[in-house]
């Protein structure tokens, strides 16, 4: 595979526009909030209440002993925020993975959680999910820790968070009791699906199963794993990233491939492999030489997708010799390319409602440390940056604060995860006056 070109780093005046939008800070302000990732609104259907954990410090470096507040904001009362529960399996990309539970009504809230005493019985002995019903106040748990939970609220799909400590630690869970001894691409590990109701599991696809798939050299003496997940609107078909590396140190080694299957791990299908050679992994590699954002610029990463539809998935990533936004064809395979020439960088891009509107973010400027939050007119192949937001530069990789951008469910607002005024915050940007 011959080295993707990267895009144009010049903008096109013809195509991009800037429309800043207002947006208002959520709380006081008395706490540090954040919500976490991208792939899934905190917003319930009405957009009065906002999911979020609740911590005491801006940024700190975790062991797994930190407790985070979960609960939710009332935006129609003062923003007062009501905590459910407590966890402390959480990191600052993805929370507790707290999201509404599907299917309920947005009665129910479910979150990753750690027992007491580890139970030795089930793939992660320390991790678990509960489920916290706002009507009657009661928590329930389930064995495995979620990942995403399917639209139609029937089945979550779990993933293995101490994998994550060697392999991804910004999104890891600290063990309380040692982390596990991880083999490459073991038979009893991989992608689980967890029955909502009766808590019953099942694995889908190991990550030998993975390996085995259309395998390639660059795998053999690499550790593997599984990330990205997510579900179609219809809850038919389960989108992942397969990863695998060398050298867990330098993110630019790692490998990637883009697949889709069916909940019960059936009907796999590769959309796109970024198999290359590493030159990286020559002995004089010096690990502090890479840069916070370094991996997410890399012209060969696959990263952040999400479906559009049913049957579409827009991705960050390389695909005939270029990196863009991409737009798969899960049925067909075929890939287009979105906003050539101005969709230049990598970005958490999600469309509202499957529709023509597309909504995204970029990565710190080197120099400015500004962030841009932006709408993608796919009608008009039109960029409208809607929001400038600065980061700071000294929270590294793991303590970073993304913006994150999430939809609200009548596509008038968007919520983002910010730390441009100093506190790590919620904000609410009214996107109505384009939208309308």
């Amino acid at each position: 595979m011959s080295p993707p070109n990267s895009p144009p780093s010049g903008n096109s005046s013809m195509t991009r526009q800037t429309m800043l939008c207002p947006s208002r800070k959520v709380g006081t302000g008395n706490a540090h909030h954040f919500f976490g990732y991208y792939n899934k609104s905190n917003f319930d259907g009405t957009g009065q209440r906002l999911l979020a954990q609740q911590v005491p410090m801006r940024t700190a470096d975790l062991t797994g002993r930190e407790i985070a507040e979960v609960g939710f904001f009332d935006l129609a009362n003062e923003d007062q925020f009501h905590v459910i529960g407590t966890t402390s399996t959480w990191n600052w990309q993805m929370g507790s993975q707290v999201q509404w539970l599907g299917g309920k009504n947005y009665r129910q809230i479910i979150y990753n959680t750690r027992r007491e005493t580890p139970d030795t019985t089930r793939p992660y002995p320390e991790y678990r999910a509960t489920i916290h019903d706002l009507d009657t106040g009661e928590d329930r748990h389930l064995p495995l820790p979620v990942y995403i939970v399917a639209p139609n609220g029937k089945a979550a799909f779990c993933v293995n968070y101490s994998r994550f400590q060697v392999t991804h630690p910004t999104i890891c869970y600290r063990a309380w009791y040692g982390e596990p001894t991880l083999e490459l691409a073991p038979e009893d590990d991989g992608i689980f699906r967890m029955d909502i109701e009766t808590g019953r599991y099942e694995l889908i696809l190991s990550l030998a199963d993975l390996k085995r798939f259309q395998n390639v050299p660059s795998m053999e003496k690499a550790i593997h794993w599984v990330t990205h997940m997510e579900m179609n609107p219809s809850s038919t078909r389960l989108l992942f990233i397969h990863r695998w590396t060398e050298r867990v140190e330098d993110e630019t080694c790692f490998l990637h491939r883009l697949f889709t299957c069916d909940p019960d791990g059936s009907n796999l299908r590769l959309l796109e492999c970024s198999d290359h050679p590493l030159p990286q992994l020559e002995d004089n590699f010096d690990p502090n030489s890479v840069g916070t954002f370094d991996y997410e610029k890399s012209e060969y990463q696959i990263s952040h997708p999400l479906w559009k539809g049913d049957d579409h998935v827009i991705v960050w990533g390389p695909h005939d010799g270029e990196i863009h936004y991409h737009l798969y064809n899960d049925v067909t395979g075929e890939a287009e390319v979105i906003g050539r020439g101005e969709l230049n960088e990598n970005g958490h891009m999600t469309y509202y409602n499957g529709g023509n509107w597309m909504l995204s973010d970029t990565y710190p400027d080197d120099v400015t440390d500004e962030r841009f939050l932006f709408l993608w007119d796919s009608a008009k192949e039109q960029r409208i940056d809607i929001g400038v937001f600065k980061t700071d530069p000294n929270l590294g990789k793991e303590n970073r604060c993304d913006l994150h951008p999430r939809w609200s469910a009548d596509g008038k607002s968007v919520c983002i995860d910010s730390i441009h005024e100093t506190e790590r915050q919620l904000y609410i940007v009214d996107v109505s006056g384009i939208m309308e």
